[in-house]
């Protein structure tokens, strides 16, 4: 068993480097970053994002100077961002919980989650967003460096083949199914805590996909990863781009 290895690295040298290049966008997960951290951030003339699954996490995110708020739904792939309660308490889906913070905050509203193609950002944009945030439409694309096993698996996705579970990171995040969740689903005491968990499995889940098996990858993929398209995503963007154009058409004619 390997030892438990820090694997995000330190955030102050990290966080250093990144005030030394402006960068323009700091995003946060799992709550919102140190208050100092965020006046350090808005003097080089930055901006703050940072996910909330509650209307009560957005809230706390805007008392503490974020400027912009990722709605993040039940759908989202990947680690939740709930940090004020269990994340049990912030599975709310993206159609309630977007219209909810964005009349709950004055601060513009990002929404997350299951957002796949053209018809999901006119719903966002419907139900309050300002924008929308997508990862699992662009995993099938060739430039995402995934292995192809994971990529095979995401075009494969049924709506029901995803499951949140704590067992690849000791942190609850949505996945599609294979064989370490289902056997490790059984044996949740052994999880360690995040990112423990993480760092010890790092191995077997690389070499998992490195020979191609699905059985003990971490495949992150939200619910909408049935619609995911094999594209480059310069023509993705395009196609949405173009698919949105028609469908705010077609709703201008009803």
């Amino acid at each position: 068993m390997p030892e438990p290895i820090p694997i995000l690295g330190p955030f102050v040298d990290q966080f250093t480097v990144l005030l030394e290049e402006k960068i323009p966008v700091f995003s946060f997960h799992f709550g919102p970053a140190p208050i100092e951290a965020i006046r350090e951030i808005h003097a080089i003339g930055s901006i703050v994002l940072a996910t909330a699954t509650t209307t009560n996490e957005a809230k706390t995110l805007v008392e503490a100077g974020v400027d912009v708020i990722i709605a993040q739904g039940f759908e989202a792939g990947g680690h939740r961002g709930t940090f004020a309660v269990s994340y049990e308490h912030g599975l709310i889906g993206t159609a309630a919980l977007v219209p909810q913070i964005a009349d709950a905050v004055s601060v513009p509203v990002v929404a997350a989650g299951g957002i796949m193609d053209a018809r999901g950002i006119v719903a966002a944009f419907a139900l309050g967003a300002s924008g929308v945030q997508m990862g699992t439409a662009f995993l099938a694309c060739p430039e995402n460096n995934i292995p192809e096993v994971y990529r095979q698996a995401v075009l494969k996705c049924k709506d029901e083949d995803t499951v949140i579970t704590e067992v690849f990171s000791g942190k609850p995040a949505r996945a599609i199914r294979n064989r370490f969740i289902r056997e490790m689903e059984n044996n949740r005491d052994k999880v360690l805590p995040f990112p423990a968990q993480m760092s010890i499995g790092r191995f077997l889940y690389q070499t998992s996909a490195q020979q191609s098996s699905p059985d003990f990858a971490s495949m992150w993929a939200g619910q909408g990863a049935a619609l995911a398209e094999a594209l480059p995503a310069g023509e993705l963007i395009e196609k949405i781009i173009q698919e949105f154009l028609a469908v705010t058409a077609s709703l201008q004619l009803k």
